[in-house]
């Protein structure tokens, strides 16, 4: 899994060696509804259905039943806001499919969650309550004046 090469012998006491994979996988929240035992993951290109089979054994001790997996295509936008700017492609990856046993569930996280963010929330709901009002007292002011420009009012 690693094609790092590392020396057989080091000098000095312990003999300490610590292997890391090459690979990077990263959760995904699912769009679809799915079972409580599939995970998915972001991974890239090069890596197989195997590897991610050994790297989840192996690093994170998780039994996997199965693994499928299939090549996403990355988004292409404009690289910066201008309406001419130049095209970019974001790299492809890969989405793989984990199924884990029966037994084990899981749910992804709520991370973002408190008191602030939803003291935040509740702020922004009330103002933009209060500007939807005062558009709507703006439009039945000026309901009987069509053609005029809002800044000629009185």
């Amino acid at each position: 899994m690693s094609t790092r090469w590392y020396p057989i012998y080091q000098q000095g006491n312990p003999q300490l060696r610590v292997f890391l994979p090459n690979f990077w996988m990263k959760l995904l929240k699912p769009q679809e509804k799915q079972p409580k035992n599939v995970v998915q993951f972001a991974v890239p290109t090069g890596m197989t259905n195997h590897d991610i089979k050994n790297y989840l054994e192996k690093i994170y001790k998780v039994t996997v039943i199965d693994v499928q997996s299939d090549i996403e295509n990355g988004t292409i936008r404009r690289a910066i806001r201008q309406k001419y700017g130049p095209i970019v492609k974001d790299d492809d990856f890969r989405r793989a499919y984990v199924t884990l046993p029966r037994n084990q569930e899981f749910e992804f996280p709520e991370v973002c969650v408190s008191e602030e963010s939803k003291k935040r929330h509740d702020d922004d709901e009330n103002s933009s309550k209060m500007t939807r009002d005062m558009y709507k007292d703006y439009l039945k002011k000026n309901k009987d004046r069509p053609g005029f420009p809002g800044w000629f009012s009185f």
